[in-house]
């Protein structure tokens, strides 16, 4: 049995936060819907074994999708004030660290909410990585703002690099892992 652990993956997800008929709302699940479409186009490599999915934000069904996982990455629009259309921002948590205080989630129970809850059902992943996009228009409609749009292939290409950083089981459970350290940088 020791053999198949060793070499298992870490389970990953990738969890696209939104509304896709807000328009803006819907950057989650359009870098989601682009890495769907990167992974099937690969037998191996980042996103090859990885769980994509979308969720409208609901505190339970987040809970629901990251738990058990090694790994969760969670993109979601974000307000900002003075905001910057396009700008992504990137949150680590880790099992055991302090969520931040406030949510600056679209939608109306936010990210924040489901880790506290998450925390208190100790069904944390081991790490959470949330990109955070700024958002220019989330009125009703389809079709993301330009400056959103613009920011979905290289968000997806980062959230590629972060998933292919993500380590094997053995790894995970030795903590010799130096990936997830927040590098700062925007979009």
């Amino acid at each position: 049995m020791e053999w198949m652990i060793m070499n298992a993956r870490a389970r990953t997800v990738v969890v696209g936060v939104g509304n896709e008929f807000r328009r803006d709302d819907g950057v989650g699940w359009a870098v989601v819907a682009l890495l769907r479409e990167r992974a099937q186009h690969r037998a191996d490599g980042p996103g090859s074994e990885v769980e994509f999915t979308v969720s409208d934000g609901d505190p339970a069904r987040l809970i629901d999708m990251w738990r058990g996982a090694d790994l969760c990455v969670v993109v979601d629009a974000a307000h900002a004030h003075p905001g910057r259309p396009g700008r992504v921002h990137r949150l680590e948590l880790r099992k055991g660290t302090p969520a931040p205080a406030a949510s600056a989630s679209t939608h109306g129970m936010g990210l924040g909410e489901a880790v506290e809850l998450s925390r208190a059902l100790d069904s944390l992943p081991a790490r959470l990585v949330v990109f955070a996009v700024e958002g220019e228009d989330t009125s009703m409609g389809t079709g993301l703002s330009t400056s959103v749009r613009n920011a979905v292939t290289p968000l997806a290409e980062r959230v590629e690099r972060e998933i292919g950083a993500a380590p094997s089981l053995d790894t995970a459970r030795e903590g010799s892992s130096t990936a997830g350290v927040s590098d700062g940088r925007s979009g």
